[in-house]
């Protein structure tokens, strides 16, 4: 058992000062004051410090990303301790244009490697191209019966899409419905969004045509440009989670795009962020020639949540959803991740009052303590 005692706790609605109990991979007890023998838990002293959820990252490039400049671009596979240096807890992790040197399968096995070393992954099937890969040949089966995958990814409105018809988005959508029903999974798909000019056309026009759910449709990358980004705020009012990429500089930043919702009136509670992190990002001229390639880093989310605190002026309170209950809630994996609360996974941060990363704990396990990496994971 772990006991932390009087520590400001964001849960994230914000709780005030509370003892907080973590017995083996979940959080036993949050009240008022705990009093249990040191001889049978380990105590830390919270005074000062800040308490919230982990960080729920729902687009990671765990396999790495990139390629796209030939096979020397390539990203390599995330670390374990680059993921608990950036605070995140549970990923979901994906492929991205690379379907083909990469595989479902590798995406599955490095997804289970990191539950094993102790924090918690998911994966979409699929990738950019359609037909999507699979693991068995069927992304109904994939999500069905394979635990960690949870969705599908797809690309939509993108010069690397696969330019899919109406009725194969609408195939697709309500084959990973089924199979979520069917497994207690959110079955959704995440839809990276490029620049093109169809945008979310095609995705509107089978929502007023069709019965699938707005919840099934994840778009990410919306904050790319100004066009794209009005019509997910024209999602997100439809009742859609709409996903902020870090990386996007300026005006197009999750944290400018955070601003500008909040001040159009648009559902916060529908708004996550993640890095696209292991992923490349790629500039292009106008003859389709790539000029400039990189990658993002997984700590990109800390740093946007970070950012709307100091720089914008949120609260703790207020900017912590958008990394961690409203992620939780677009994944279905609410109560159990995204909040403090006995019962839900003991998937916890510990702040400090500039909003330095002190601890991370993860599954109950102390990843980091004290600003030091406790644990990096097999080979790094």
């Amino acid at each position: 058992m772990l006991l932390i005692k009087n520590i400001h706790v964001c849960a994230p609605e914000d709780l005030g000062i509370k003892d907080v109990l973590i017995c083996g991979r979940q959080i036993e007890a949050v009240a008022e004051s705990i009093d249990i023998s040191p001889d049978l838990c380990d105590t830390i002293d919270g005074e000062g410090y800040f308490l919230t959820p982990g960080i729920i990252d729902p687009h990671v490039h765990i396999t790495g990303g990139g390629g796209e400049g030939s096979f020397h671009t390539q990203v390599p596979p995330v670390t374990l301790g680059h993921l608990i240096q950036g605070g995140v807890t549970t990923v979901l992790g994906l492929l991205g244009t690379d379907g083909i040197t990469r595989s479902v399968e590798n995406l599955v096995a490095k997804a289970k490697a990191l539950n094993e070393e102790g924090i918690t992954a998911y994966a979409c099937t699929g990738a950019y191209g359609y037909p999507s890969p699979s693991l068995t040949g069927d992304i109904k089966k994939d999500i069905a019966f394979v635990s960690e995958i949870i969705g599908v990814k797809l690309a939509l409105s993108d010069h690397r899409a696969p330019n899919v018809t109406k009725a194969e988005l609408i195939r697709l959508a309500s084959d990973a419905r089924v199979a979520g029903m069917l497994s207690g999974k959110s079955g959704a798909l995440t839809l990276h969004m490029g620049d093109a000019a169809s945008g979310l056309s095609l995705v509107f026009d089978i929502l007023d045509s069709t019965p699938i759910p707005i919840k099934l449709f994840h778009p990410t990358h919306v904050n790319r440009n100004p066009r794209l980004l009005t019509e997910a705020f024209e999602f997100a009012r439809r009742g859609g989670f709409i996903d902020l990429t870090c990386g996007i500089e300026a005006l197009g930043s999750p944290v400018a795009a955070i601003l500008q919702a909040k001040a159009a009136g648009i559902p916060l509670d529908k708004i996550t962020v993640s890095s696209d992190g292991m992923g490349s990002w790629s500039n292009y001229d106008d003859a389709g020639n790539l000029t400039a390639i990189g990658y993002s880093p997984v700590d990109s989310v800390y740093k946007a949540l970070v950012a709307l605190v100091q720089d914008c002026g949120l609260s703790l309170s207020e900017a912590l959803p958008f990394v961690t209950e409203n992620t939780a809630r677009a994944l279905e994996l609410f109560p159990k991740k995204g909040c403090i609360r006995p019962g839900a996974d003991a998937d916890v941060l510990i702040l400090d009052d500039t909003l330095a990363l002190d601890t991370v704990i993860a599954g109950g396990q102390v990843m980091m303590l004290s600003g030091k990496l406790l644990k990096r994971g097999t080979y790094a």
